[in-house]
């Protein structure tokens, strides 16, 4: 398939879902959306107010441990500060993986018109995303946790993501990190047993990233129809190795010794909860099934997309 660069040269092409969408009028509409629904956290949160009372930091239903063998053994007080930890580790997830995703949004638009409108939308959210990596960074501290970095192995593979990453591989690997933290987020800010705080991070963060996700993924259905054969094959494999390594990431281990359990069972009970794998699997699905519809969860790729267990 020839490489194709230009909206013009796109008009009329299209993937199982449809016809492309024109970028610049994508990047109009998202533009539009930013100025109308747009938050600054530091104003639009109390941040001064104190936790309440009898409240989860984390609904219960989507701690990693939630209906196993150990879940019934700890004590209400332990499980409420395991959801505060699990909470902290996934904040940090995501400021690591903003940060990744920030550079590669750069190398993105690096070559692409400046005074474009997709372009300006990249450096919107870019200007999203530091947001939401402070506002993290904040509520972990006002909640009184550590933060979780990822391990030394991971944190050095997104060194060379973020350097060597293609464009389709980028926009999957977004998609990825945006997707099920997104639907957590989804059921977590209307959740009255939830903090208020936690509750209002949730609701900034779910609002403004529907429109990165349609970002990414309008943009990766472009790539998936204009790459070369190499690069979409490439885009197959990365994006599973990357939802492998993401899978495992999502919750760093160290929560279970902060709150006083032994982690190897820790470890153990989540790898063989059923509840679990489902709750990991229906947060995927959205997202799996849209890289299935535009032929990403093909070959080695789709092998590893089930060995990270997020794919059924």
């Amino acid at each position: 398939m020839t490489t194709v660069t230009e909206d013009s040269e796109l008009s009329g092409l299209r993937d199982a879902l449809g016809l492309l969408k024109d970028r610049e009028q994508v990047a109009v509409r998202l533009l539009e959306s930013s100025a109308r629904h747009s938050f600054d956290p530091d104003k639009e949160l109390d941040w001064d107010a104190p936790a309440e009372d009898g409240k989860w930091f984390w609904p219960p239903e989507l701690v990693s441990l939630y209906d196993t063998p150990l879940w019934k053994r700890m004590s209400e007080e332990q499980r409420f500060d395991l959801a505060r930890h699990e909470a902290a580790s996934l904040a940090s997830l995501g400021i690591w993986f903003e940060i990744i995703l920030m550079q590669m949004l750069v190398r993105h638009i690096y070559d692409k018109s400046v005074t474009s409108a997709h372009v300006r939308y990249a450096l919107t959210e870019i200007a999203d995303e530091c947001r939401h990596s402070m506002m993290f960074a904040r509520m972990i501290q006002k909640n009184g946790a550590p933060t979780y970095p990822v391990s030394r192995l991971n944190h050095n593979l997104g060194r060379i993501l973020k350097t060597v990453s293609t464009t389709p591989g980028s926009f999957a690997c977004t998609l990825l990190g945006e997707e099920i933290l997104d639907w957590m987020q989804r059921l977590t800010f209307p959740d009255e047993r939830v903090q208020p705080l936690v509750r209002g991070v949730t609701r900034i963060h779910v609002v403004e990233e529907a429109r990165h996700v349609r970002y990414a993924r309008e943009e990766l259905r472009r790539q998936m129809v204009t790459a070369p054969r190499w690069e979409r094959e490439l885009t197959r494999i990365s994006s599973g190795e990357a939802a492998r390594v993401f899978s495992i990431a999502f919750v760093n281990p160290q929560v279970y010794s902060d709150v006083g359990l032994d982690r190897r069972e820790a470890v153990a009970q989540v790898k063989a909860s059923g509840h679990r794998r489902e709750v990991m699997q229906t947060g995927a699905k959205r997202l799996t099934d849209f890289l299935d519809d535009i032929g990403v969860l093909r070959g080695v790729g789709r092998r590893l997309w089930r060995s990270s267990g997020l794919l059924a």
